[in-house]
């Protein structure tokens, strides 16, 4: 039996999409050759990297991206008819390069290089940003979390605060950039991001009496369960957990208050119980700045939702997908650019060598048009295939994405682990 065909993604784009493509399929040029590039003109204020994520998402929208009978219809008052029977025939044929998900990167760098002929390329642009944009900006906020975490997890639980896809892709992009697990079964179920949650104070409040909801909870999820002792009073409620299931307690929560002050009572209050090794879990509106406050509580863990799905400030990254090089009347392809007043881009084909100082950290980021030198022995290439004559050959598993992220968030200079405002870290240098 064939796996069901993924629903298709072609209605995912703006009305201008189709009917530019009308217009060049009338002028004749909607078959030449293009090459449109997606990158940041800059980062978000005050952000120092950013980090690329939804790769794994948009290779699997490209690969749902065609017309079949329902898209046609729906666009039947959209485009004429000889457009509709052009796009009956649609498929993907070209090439896709970019950095690879979980990689960091800065202004100018081309993330997305897609060569086609224009009446492909120009079809993906807003399906592309939409994924590209919100998952870069998720994953980038994550990742100064988790960096501010340190060693302590991070648990994503933001999903009540979006719109329910864009939670699916926020616990995607989060665990992508370091976040243990989150509370979104769907995105364990699409990707395998590993999940987990207990009770909210709706548990406590069911019951007549804490201690029952506190017995339930241990009998039926085991000792190692995390309760949260901040419905009622706190003190009282550390206690009376302890009381219940023993010095083995897996974890308590505190929801509200002075997080840091509370943590250390509660620290203190579970060492004198004999619960030295129940961990001290924390939630509530935190952000990096919040995490990096508590860096001196004893704290173990920490639940992060509004702030993580809405980027902490910045839920779009700016990106922009723009023709950089076509094919002319005479078959040659050459290079075009924008020169709109604060929007002018940079024609061509980039190429990029991230290099790498004596100490092993990123120095530059060079970009270049016109034929690529070779790589350095202190460089690397980030741009991979990821797609290659339609067919996807850069489809990875989400650990390999979260593995590079580390590897390539340590590479950065030590001025990356400062969550003040400044400078973009690596310098943009552009080759002549």
């Amino acid at each position: 039996m064939t796996a069901p065909q993924a629903a298709s993604t072609a209605l995912m784009t703006d009305h201008y999409e189709l009917t530019m493509l009308q217009a060049a399929l009338h002028s004749g040029t909607a078959h030449r050759r293009s090459v449109f590039e997606l990158f940041g003109r800059r980062l978000p204020e005050g952000r120092r990297y950013g980090v690329v994520a939804g790769v794994g998402r948009a290779l699997e929208a490209i690969s749902a991206f065609r017309f079949d009978p329902e898209v046609l219809a729906a666009l039947e008052d959209v485009v004429d008819a000889p457009t509709l029977e052009f796009l009956a025939g649609w498929s993907f044929t070209g090439d896709v390069h970019g950095y690879a998900e979980g990689d960091t990167y800065v202004p100018g760098s081309p993330l997305l290089v897609v060569e086609a002929p224009f009446a492909q390329g120009v079809l993906l642009e807003t399906v592309l940003l939409s994924i590209y944009n919100h998952d870069s900006a998720i994953a980038s906020a994550a990742s100064r979390m988790t960096m501010a975490a340190g060693e302590r997890p991070c648990i994503e639980m933001g999903s009540r605060r979006t719109h329910e896809e864009a939670a699916v892709a926020a616990a995607r992009a989060a665990y992508v950039a370091g976040f243990a697990t989150s509370s979104n079964l769907a995105a364990r179920h699409r990707y395998g991001v590993p999940t987990a949650g207990t009770s909210a104070h709706a548990f406590t409040l069911l019951h007549d009496s804490e201690r029952q909801a506190f017995t339930a909870q241990v009998e039926s999820l085991g000792r190692g369960t995390t309760l949260l002792v901040d419905t009622y009073d706190v003190a009282e409620a550390v206690a009376l957990a302890v009381e219940v299931t023993g010095p083995d307690l897996g974890a308590v929560r505190l929801d509200s208050g002075d997080l840091g002050v509370l943590a250390h009572e509660v620290r203190a209050q579970l060492d004198s119980l004999g619960a030295h090794d129940t961990r001290i879990l924390v939630t509530s509106d935190l952000d990096e700045y919040a995490i990096a406050a508590l860096t001196a509580a004893p704290v173990d863990g920490y639940g992060v939702g509004t702030q993580l799905v809405t980027g902490s400030g910045h839920p779009t990254c700016a990106l922009v997908y723009k023709l950089v090089a076509r094919e002319d009347a005479a078959g040659e392809m050459e290079a075009v650019a924008k020169k709109s007043k604060d929007k002018v881009s940079w024609g061509g084909r980039k190429w990029v060598r991230r290099r790498f100082g004596p100490d092993g950290r990123v120095e530059a980021e060079v970009i270049g048009t016109g034929p690529a030198p070779a790589v350095g022995e202190k460089e690397r290439d980030p741009l991979v295939p990821l797609v290659v004559g339609g067919e996807v050959v850069g489809a990875e598993p989400l650990e390999a994405a979260r593995e590079r992220h580390l590897r390539g968030r340590a590479e950065l200079p030590v001025a990356a682990q400062s969550l003040s405002r400044g400078e973009p870290v690596v310098a943009t240098v552009r080759a002549e």
